[in-house]
């Protein structure tokens, strides 16, 4: 079984990935699992696109409490499973990266699975310079700062302010209490519905200014990323739905 752990030329085949899987396993089995770990971490660099050999990794590190790799894995899973259009479990990978590694910042995941999912709006990002005003706490151009973004920061530090987004089409803001969305408010739709319709800015700008008192809470979640995560997936049965109507 040594034989194993010595680097073939090219890429991993087909063939090769089930050998090592089943590798990986004997060596898990024996009390081994540092040899699974080289073994796949090797095999991963020549087929770096496997999502059996990845997820494979990601199993063995959660089990082994290896967190910090399993997070990073589960992050290049997300990706893949992106390329493959199978957001649901993108979702469900992105969700556990920031479980195992709460430092981890989800939205760039965010961004990119939004972007796949409507192609549209990767092209439509203006990023002209934006008049934004300087007497707020945070204020960027959604050009360059993605809503993702712009919510984490509130969220890492913890304030409590209300965030206003404008755009050629958007009037909205949302609402946080000690960094948590608790309501949102977008053309003249409130709550989770016009949060639906914020995700999908891509242009103009967002001023977010701190508050001394709470707002009332509209919107009732426990996490912010489970939160946007559960609208990405909605937008998405949404519009699976109307096209299975076409």
């Amino acid at each position: 079984m040594n034989a194993v752990l010595e680097k073939p030329r090219g890429p991993v085949t087909e063939v090769s990935i089930e050998s090592v899987l089943l590798d990986a396993d004997l060596f898990v089995k024996y009390s081994s699992p540092e040899k699974a770990f080289d073994l796949l971490r090797d095999s991963i660099e020549r087929s770096p696109r496997s999502l059996a050999l990845r997820e494979k990794l990601r199993d063995i590190c959660i089990k082994q409490k290896n967190l910090t790799e399993a997070a990073r894995q589960c992050l290049a899973l997300v990706t893949l499973y992106i390329a493959r259009e199978e957001f649901d479990v993108a979702y469900d990978r992105l969700q556990e990266a920031k479980l195992l590694d709460p430092r981890i910042s989800v939205a760039p995941g965010l961004e990119a699975i939004r972007r796949a999912r409507r192609p549209e709006f990767a092209v439509t990002r203006d990023r002209s310079p934006q008049n934004v005003r300087t007497d707020t706490t945070f204020a960027g151009n959604l050009g360059f700062v993605s809503i993702f973004d712009a919510v984490q920061v509130v969220e890492n530090a913890k304030m409590t302010g209300m965030m206003v987004l404008k755009s050629d089409m958007h009037l909205a803001n949302v609402s946080f209490n000690d960094g948590k969305i608790v309501d949102a408010e977008c053309n003249g739709r409130n709550g989770s519905n016009a949060f639906k319709e914020i995700v999908e800015i891509a242009s103009g700008t967002f001023e977010f200014k701190v508050s001394e008192t709470e707002f009332p809470v509209v919107i009732n979640i426990s996490s912010n990323t489970n939160f946007m995560l559960d609208v990405l997936t909605e937008l998405d049965n949404e519009r699976a739905e109307k096209e299975g109507l076409r």
